[in-house]
């Protein structure tokens, strides 16, 4: 068996991964990489990569009957969910060579390309060789969860991994799961031209703010999408004459489908590393890390998915740069949820960052102050007939503590308070913020001044300040 010794071993190419890999790399370290199966990992094969592109070519087919209001006719669009498929692949493709194994072996990184086993706390075997290194970062993902449901083992049904290679449109897309990516697919998938049910056993899009939440879900409904909230899913069997699938639901409702995707959930990639012989502990959530996202074992490190947290690509990110300023330059950094923000990306998209409203008010009572925005207040939004959103916005004691959009945009629009809490800037240095007219950003702006609004036009004492200086003013 070959040996080597390395500064640092990364073990899964996906974002968080890739990015320690590379930055470490440049800056000096000797870094050993190890992928089983895909560079890339789940983000740009199974991810966020493919859901887009494939949520943008229903933007596209819905856009063909939507301009009536503005006096276009609509059209039926024509559509070919082949090549809606082979969009995804292109985009896949033209990012790829980002996360190519040749690139990063062109920054110095030893890349194999083979799944990684601990054999002790600093060694792991792969692929016939030993690494052993000075600190290990895991960041390993996570997979699709497929619930122990009866039946649902014996019918063929999709997961985002297999979603993406489906050559021909479902005619009825039965979708188990309403957070982000059931009801993101579901969307695009209506667009195109398909059926859609979701079930759900809690509410749809549950994580999120229910106000909110009820306005992207009255979009989706009046696109034609059916969606079942607080039901479980009892039994999975095959549909009628052996065609399709059905869901036998909680309350004796039956749904017949020709296709079913599983999106309840994901678990984390450990199963294989065996994570006892490192002396790392892991939970059913993944490995358990401190606020410097160390494990048990103070070399090993886990970022992204497999860490237990919040599991989107951009938290990976972040958590990369944190473990390159412990690993590279020994500076202790501790990670933080409150500046991580989320996003779903229907139409309309629903943003959060910090806390919500619920939380806020029982982290902060009566300290808290809620700002709401209506997006048909924002011109932008009624000259491109997106008027339907809001903003709220949350601030305790001058400075904000979440934020939370629904309408056209939110994921750009959510940047800005992500800053804000971020570097615990008070709303006296946002008010400071001026935006180009007309853009959705004025929704922040107005954010702004509706809070100092009741400071300002509500205030006697403001209004005899201004009369004693408009006396004495020459």
């Amino acid at each position: 068996m070959d040996a080597i010794k390395t500064d640092l071993l990364v073990i899964g190419a996906g974002s968080g991964g890739l990015s320690v890999a590379a930055g470490a790399a440049q800056m000096g370290a000797r870094v050993v990489l190890l992928e089983g199966h895909e560079m890339g990992g789940d983000c740009l094969n199974y991810g966020c990569v493919p859901s887009k592109a494939l949520l943008a070519a229903g933007h596209a087919a819905h856009a063909m009957g939507a301009g009536q209001p503005m006096g276009v006719a609509p059209a039926d669009p024509q559509v070919d969910y082949a090549q809606a498929q082979a969009h995804v692949a292109r985009v896949i493709a033209a990012i790829a060579p980002h996360d190519s194994q040749e690139r990063f072996e062109g920054l110095g990184v030893q890349v194999i390309r083979a799944y990684g086993r601990f054999t002790g706390p600093r060694c792991v075997e792969a692929g016939g060789t030993r690494i052993t290194a000075r600190r290990i970062v895991v960041a390993t993902g996570a997979r699709a969860v497929v619930p122990p449901i009866p039946g649902l083992a014996d019918v063929p049904y999709l997961t985002n991994e297999t979603l993406f290679k489906l050559p021909q449109k479902p005619q009825h897309l039965l979708i188990m799961g309403a957070g982000p990516i059931g009801m993101e697919m579901a969307q695009a998938h209506r667009r195109l031209g398909c059926a859609v049910s979701v079930v759900d056993a809690g509410p749809a899009f549950g994580r999120d703010d229910p106000e909110l939440a009820a306005i992207a879900l009255a979009q989706l409904r009046a696109e034609g999408i059916e969606i079942i909230e607080n039901c479980a899913v009892s039994a999975v069997e095959r549909g009628a004459d052996d065609a399709g699938v059905c869901l036998q639901l909680a309350d004796g409702r039956r749904l017949q489908g020709s296709h079913l995707l599983v999106a309840v959930g994901r678990r984390p990639n450990i199963e294989q590393l065996n994570l006892p012989a490192a002396g790392v502990r892991s939970t059913a959530a993944g490995i358990e890390v401190d606020a410097r996202l160390r494990s048990s074992n103070r070399r090993v490190y886990a970022i992204g998915d497999v860490a237990g947290g919040m599991q989107f690509t951009h938290v990976a990110g972040y958590h990369a740069g944190l473990v390159i300023r412990e690993i590279l330059f020994g500076l202790p950094a501790r990670h933080s949820t409150a500046h991580l923000p989320r996003v779903t990306y229907t139409a309309p998209e629903l943003a959060q960052v910090g806390l919500t409203e619920a939380e806020a008010r029982a982290a902060h009572g009566d300290a808290l102050q809620v700002v709401r925005v209506d997006m048909a207040q924002n011109d932008r939004a009624l000259a491109t007939g997106q008027g339907a959103g809001l903003l709220k916005l949350m601030v305790v004691r001058g400075r904000p503590v979440g934020a939370s959009i629904v309408g056209a945009q939110a994921g750009e629009l959510i940047g800005l308070w992500s800053l804000a809490i971020a570097q615990r800037m008070k709303m006296a240095a946002l008010a400071s913020m001026v935006a180009p007219y007309p853009t959705l950003w004025e929704m922040n702006k107005r954010a702004v001044g509706g809070y100092f609004s009741p400071r300002l036009f509500d205030n006697p004492r403001v209004k005899q300040v201004v009369r004693l200086v408009q006396r004495w003013l020459p």
